[in-house]
């Protein structure tokens, strides 16, 4: 009997993670979660527990932290790691760039350097579609310029996938996909687990839901003079079961040897692009609720536009996204009003 790949999840229990567990259980993969809970719940894991009838293995640890990265790797033999724990807003990384930096570089040698020890060959990483910057061309490819970064944040993803590369050329064991992500947005079609905004939200759609719930009293749409057609930003936004659908994809492309090269990356949105006004009268539309919102001023960090090709991904990780906006932004709502008890 072939004996089940276990996959450590760092980051597990926040919006993508608990998404991507999820998805792995699905699949048949043992997994274990690792998090600090700095941004995240760990009720999640019973939430998981309902939609899959698996309980995933929980560590409460901050892998920042070498010794307690080391006794995690020491105690749990595993096959390969996705890597989500990071700190993970644009505007916030401006304003404590310290932090980021400490939490972010940290936490991932750490993983590396026990990985190395502990001869586990795989990783996913969770990169960043900030690092192509303010791009020259739309959509943008993989090959497109990485740019120099807006923020912090965006600066904490370039850096990692250079270390990864400079890790995969000195050790060809090693094996990397990074997956450079657009927008996620909505929830689990079960409305067990979705995004949990701790404080005020950084991201449209938890800001939007509050609003509408009536949490907020109107939602800030940062901007309405950019270059774009309506003049609010424009993303490309993609539902987080689909970006986890994406990474275990990318688990299976490593499990199977199908790997052009020991270091990959990937494009995983949608290749459409959407304004804040498109999403706002979406959501009205598709839920039948009015949004209340306000031009304000630009936010530091943010760039105009941007929209992913994924023809890479679709072809070589036999992965394409599923969900339409709709799906998404009724999924959002729905996780919403159940946070909410409504």
């Amino acid at each position: 009997m072939k004996m089940k790949k276990t996959i450590l999840v760092t980051g597990g229990t926040g919006y993508i993670g608990s998404h991507t567990v999820v998805a792995l259980q699905e699949k048949g993969y043992e997994v274990i979660i690792a998090d600090n809970l700095a941004n995240s719940d760990k009720g999640v894991i019973y939430n998981i527990e309902k939609i899959t009838k698996v309980l995933p293995l929980f560590e409460e640890v901050d892998l920042a932290d070498e010794q307690a990265c080391k006794q995690l790797f020491d105690k749990h033999k595993v096959d390969a790691v996705i890597h989500f724990a990071a700190y993970k807003y644009v505007n916030e990384s401006v304003r404590e760039p310290l932090r980021y930096y400490k939490n972010n570089f940290h936490s991932l040698l750490n993983v590396l350097t026990e990985m190395k020890a502990h001869q586990v060959p795989h990783i996913v990483f969770s990169s960043s579609c900030t690092v192509y910057g303010t791009p020259e061309q739309l959509p943008v490819t993989e090959s497109s310029p990485v740019q120099k970064a807006m923020s912090p944040y965006g600066n904490t993803k370039q850096v990692i996938e250079e270390i990864l590369t400079d890790c995969c050329k000195a050790d060809e064991t090693l094996h990397v996909i990074a997956l450079r992500y657009f927008n996620p947005i909505g929830a689990h079609p079960s409305i067990q687990i979705g995004e949990i905004a701790k404080g005020i939200p950084q991201n449209l759609l938890p800001y939007l839901t509050q609003t509408v719930i009536g949490i907020r009293d109107y939602l800030s749409v940062f901007g309405n003079d950019y270059d774009t057609p309506d003049g609010t930003c424009i993303r490309d936004y993609i539902h987080v079961m689909d970006l986890a659908y994406a990474h275990v994809c990318a688990i299976e492309r490593m499990m199977h040897q199908e790997m052009k090269d020991n270091y990959e990356v990937f494009n995983v949105g949608t290749g459409n692009g959407y304004s804040v006004l498109d999403i706002i009268q979406t959501f009205e539309k598709v839920n039948g609720l009015k949004v209340n919102y306000q031009f304000k001023e630009r936010r530091e960090g943010d760039i105009a536009q941007i929209w992913a090709d994924t023809t890479l991904a679709n072809n070589a990780l036999k992965w394409k996204a599923k969900y339409n906006l709709a799906d998404m932004l009724l999924t959002a709502w729905e996780w919403q009003k159940a946070m909410q008890g409504k």
